[in-house]
């Protein structure tokens, strides 16, 4: 039996740390995290918050910076002051003026079409 959790894990500025997280709920970092995070829930990572690693979450709501891979299910939001390195997929996509982005974006629904496309070509193949 699944049960939701309401609770929201909290990273303050001051904070450093070295490794992965993976939570179920929502988490929020005004820290350095020096690691990847996955989560079911939503992340936001706050104005002095900073993220050295991938990030896999539902939603996320960048308000600090992230060195690496985003990967949202959801809704992405880049605030004003946020500073994205990294290639991002997701399934919808906020950005304010002022926010800094530098790789690759890829919506969900176009790699699914992609997946779906090249898969009757690899089967052909097969024969």
């Amino acid at each position: 039996m699944e049960t939701e959790t309401t609770a929201i894990n909290i990273i303050t500025d001051g904070t450093r740390i070295k490794g992965d997280i993976v939570a179920t709920g929502d988490f929020r970092l005004d820290g350095v995290l020096e690691g990847n995070i996955q989560l079911n829930g939503k992340l936001v990572v706050g104005d002095s918050g900073v993220v050295n690693g991938n990030v896999l979450c539902q939603n996320a709501n960048i308000i600090g910076t992230v060195n690496g891979n985003l990967s949202v299910k959801e809704l992405l939001s880049l605030h004003t002051t946020a500073r994205v390195r990294g290639d991002i997929l997701i399934n919808k996509l906020s950005i304010e003026p002022g926010a800094a982005f530098s790789g690759k974006c890829r919506m969900i629904d176009e790699v699914r079409a992609q997946h779906e496309a090249e898969q009757p070509e690899a089967e052909n193949g097969q024969e």
